[in-house]
């Protein structure tokens, strides 16, 4: 732990996402992992954790995790961990190695809280898709509003005065800028966003837009930071591929 002073402190929180982690994979993420590990106090996953949501990639995924992780791991899944229809076990086996996986739901690490869910696509803005038309449009976009309300009662079961919100898809545009326009709608939702203005927030991570931008703010200033693993390879080819911000919180004891 990073103490500034005997009045301030600081929790560092290291995030990356879309690991998309194979059978073959083992070896190759516990060094990312032993990194953040000893830079920051908490990991955060964002997402498309394994390749194809089978549970045997999740068990290389665990693996590299129980081999490489020393600080708690919270994580979120992502569209291809949902590919196979194995989700639970995917989820099971993380949380049997250690991992705090959230969907909906919220924690809390060394005074900071953390509130989780994987989110869905729907477009930004007025240009966002709306419930109107065919039933397969409308069950499109309640999936999208379901998932903004459970981001909603994760933050509203977090008291503590610093929330970090981890997500899989975006709930900005300005982090997809850089995909190719005609996709902005599968990679997110501005319907994300709105909880995140309701709730004070002091920092929000996500993947997906691997081809995105790294940073952009929501409407009221919350720093959004899109960790796809292949954006952060790109854009930091001489750095550790991960982001790590300082959360300022109150003294312990």
């Amino acid at each position: 732990m990073n103490h500034g002073s005997a009045s301030k402190r600081v929790v560092r929180v290291a995030a990356a996402g879309d690991f998309h982690c194979k059978r073959t994979s083992e070896g190759e993420l516990r060094p990312l992992f032993a990194e953040a590990s000893a830079r920051a106090d908490v990991l955060l996953l964002c997402g498309d954790l394994t390749d194809y949501g089978l549970p045997e990639e999740a068990e290389v995924l665990a693996s590299e995790l129980r081999a490489g992780a020393t600080v708690p791991v919270v994580a979120v899944l992502g569209n291809h961990d949902f590919e196979s229809g194995k989700q639970e076990e995917v989820k099971g086996i993380l949380t049997h190695a250690g991992a705090t996986v959230l969907d909906g739901e919220s924690c809390e690490f060394h005074g900071v809280g953390f509130a989780g869910a994987k989110g869905f696509a729907g477009g930004f803005g007025e240009r966002a898709l709306g419930p109107w038309g065919e039933e397969a449009i409308k069950a499109f976009v309640r999936e999208a509003v379901n998932e903004a309300f459970k981001l909603e009662s994760a933050l509203a079961r977090l008291h503590t005065p610093q929330r970090v919100v981890l997500l899989h898809y975006a709930p900005i545009e300005a982090t997809v800028e850089g995909e190719p326009r005609p996709i902005f709608p599968f990679l997110g939702s501005s319907r994300l966003e709105e909880p995140i203005m309701r709730y004070p927030v002091t920092a929000v991570f996500h993947g997906h837009a691997h081809q995105g931008s790294l940073e952009g703010r929501t409407k009221n200033d919350v720093p959004v930071f899109n960790v796809c693993l292949p954006l952060l390879l790109r854009a930091f080819p001489e750095a550790p591929p991960f982001r790590l911000i300082e959360v300022p919180v109150a003294p312990e004891g």
